[in-house]
């Protein structure tokens, strides 16, 4: 049994209900291009709203951050990961969460607590210190010498807005070394590697640097399944794990070269990581494809370096390798996620399809390289060098190799800060669009959310039953709406459309909600074109009698408030796929 299967089985015996992962790519979130934390689809519930399968909640949820992307090479970072993590919605709180962390670790994956330290909250102006925490590990066996108190930015969770849920939280430390372990812990021992972090939202955030004590106290944990799988096989490398090592070997054997070298290494690091997200990101029922914006970018990015990095190890970028390494990683994952044995041949499409674009872009590349240099005498100055990067993809690790075999320095100091100034300014964009995406439902997204219903229902009339949704994007500015169609709709038909759903506005119909099984759900006629990403008991939203809907967003009461609604645009999303943006006027 694995760590993901002997996670879930514990706090099943804990009395926790087990959720299927959300999808990697948010449902109805614009704010944010993928889920990043364990948490973040269950910020609704840890907000207040009730979960349909009650108040102790565990799951193995697939994240994936992109801001580590330069990082990817190491022996622990990676893009694409999976978080297991379990929550108290207003239940048990420290004592309970501390003790079964501690249990699990212990008792089930039978770590030596010899080898365990941890952090607590050090108290600030506004909150103390978290004695009650570092009481409880002392209580467990945890020596006093073992415990750091810390501050804000190591032991404090909070909202991005400061708004909201918030509160201290203690980080679970394993040392990972064959060195004999400290007798003190010291949190800035890089032997020390972080392996659980359990956050106890036991206040509200006023926005104004103070804290209100909540009545319901909430936990929420999280492990990284790579980081913790090193430690249980003894292993200081993440990619030497059962993971990655099949997918090592099969690299070792198709470049004739062996892993250990380090200029190897870090390219095939960078492939294997970057392969697995691809085949989760592409395997979503999302159905992203390569584009220059949005997720489509970042999964286009993440397929040109490793085309860029198989060429750099000998692997013929012609060959079929990317779909080998891609097909492994879909038969170790899909008994976990159904949707990639499903979506299997578009993940090795846009694996094949884009691969065939790169191609001829390194080569034009690597011809522009040629042009730059016939007009260098000694060094490449940092705007040709950045001009690489942004524009054919090129690292400056490439251009500086490829220029010190020509005998030219590159203006290594220029291209970082340009580097730097474009990191920031995309930093920054990020943050706004996670900030904005931890704030509770507006009224307008609340709005949009229930036309989305009322919009599935009317193009089931218009364009034919089979229509349905393949995906939704919310604002407070306007909706968009994809749904299978192989046409472009008619003006008559896109009329059709808003009078229909204009009509059922205007009547007034109110918007109704219940919880049942899943199963009864579905066989009652609730639609739901994804049931696997819903757990066995679920919400149903009726709308008269024009549409029933298994979902988890946020509905109006009654179609009346919705105002007018209006279809923006119609244009084609990708093959045999349309998509709808509209506005309520």
């Amino acid at each position: 049994m694995n760590v993901k299967d002997q996670y879930l089985k514990f706090f099943e015996s804990k009395g926790h209900k087990i959720i299927p992962s959300s999808p990697i790519i948010p449902e109805n979130d614009p704010t944010v291009l993928f889920n990043t934390a364990g948490m973040q689809p269950l910020i609704p519930y840890l907000m207040g709203t009730p979960h349909p399968l009650g108040t102790r909640l565990c799951d193995v949820q697939k994240c994936f951050r992109s801001n580590d992307l330069d990082a990817i090479g190491d022996s622990y970072h990676h893009t694409f990961f999976e978080m297991l993590g379990n929550w108290s919605l207003g239940d048990y709180f420290k004592k309970e969460s501390i003790t079964w962390s501690f249990e699990f670790l212990t008792s089930v994956l039978k770590l030596p607590k010899e080898r365990l330290a941890v952090t607590v909250f050090k108290g600030n102006n506004t909150v103390p210190k978290d004695t009650e925490s570092a009481e409880i590990w002392m209580n467990l066996g945890i020596s006093e010498k073992r415990i750091a108190y810390l501050g804000e930015e190591d032991n404090w969770w909070a909202l991005g807005s400061g708004t909201g849920p918030c509160g201290p939280d203690t980080e679970i430390f394993y040392f990972r070394s064959e060195e004999e372990v400290p007798e003190e812990f010291d949190p800035s021992d890089k032997r020390w590697v972080e392996i659980w972090n359990n956050v106890f939202t036991q206040y509200n955030g006023n926005g104004d640097g103070t804290v209100t004590p909540l009545t319901k106290k909430n936990v929420d944990t999280g492990m990284g399944v790579e980081r913790i799988t090193a430690v249980l096989e003894g292993v200081n490398d993440n990619y030497e794990t059962s993971i990655f090592k099949p997918v090592i070997k099969k690299l070792e054997e198709i470049s004739g070269l062996p892993y250990e070298k380090e200029e190897v290494k870090r390219a095939m690091r960078i492939i294997a990581d970057h392969i697995r997200a691809v085949v989760i990101i592409a395997g979503d029922e999302s159905k992203i494809a390569p584009s220059n914006t949005d997720q489509g970018y970042i999964l286009r990015r993440l397929i040109r370096r490793v085309i860029r990095y198989a060429n750099r190890i000998n692997i013929d970028i012609h060959s079929d390798f990317d779909q080998v390494i891609a097909k492994m990683f879909i038969d170790s994952y899909k008994s976990y996620y159904k949707e990639l044995e499903k979506n299997e041949n578009w993940i090795l499409e846009v694996l094949h399809k884009e691969k065939e674009k790169f191609s001829k872009t390194l080569e034009k590349g690597l011809k522009e390289f040629d042009k730059i240099l016939s007009k260098v005498d000694t060094e490449m100055n940092a705007e040709d060098a950045f001009h690489l990067y942004d524009t054919f993809g090129f690292p400056i690790e490439l251009t500086e190799e490829l220029a010190k075999e020509k005998g030219i320095r590159v203006d290594i100091k220029g291209f970082q800060e340009k580097f730097k100034e474009h990191q920031e300014k995309s930093r920054a964009g990020a943050t706004g669009r996670f900030k904005g995406g931890l704030a509770s439902d507006s009224e307008m997204n609340t709005k949009y959310h229930t036309a989305t219903h009322l919009l599935n229902a009317a193009l089931k009339l218009v364009i034919g039953p089979e229509s349905h949704q393949m995906g939704s994007n919310i604002t407070d500015e306007r909706m968009r709406f994809d749904f299978p169609c192989d046409h472009k709709m008619t003006e008559e038909e896109k009329q059709k459309v808003e009078e229909i759903v204009n009509g059922w506005i205007q009547e007034g119909i109110p918007v109704t909600h219940y919880e049942m099984e899943k199963e009864k759900a579905l066989k009652s006629g609730a639609e739901c074109q994804f049931p696997e990403r819903y757990p066995d008991l679920v919400t149903v939203y009726q709308i008269g009698e024009i549409s029933k809907e298994i979902c988890g967003g946020p509905h109006v009461e009654n179609t009346k408030v919705l105002g007018h609604f209006k279809i923006k645009k119609e244009e084609a999303s990708s093959a045999g796929v349309r998509r709808i943006k509209a506005i309520l006027e």
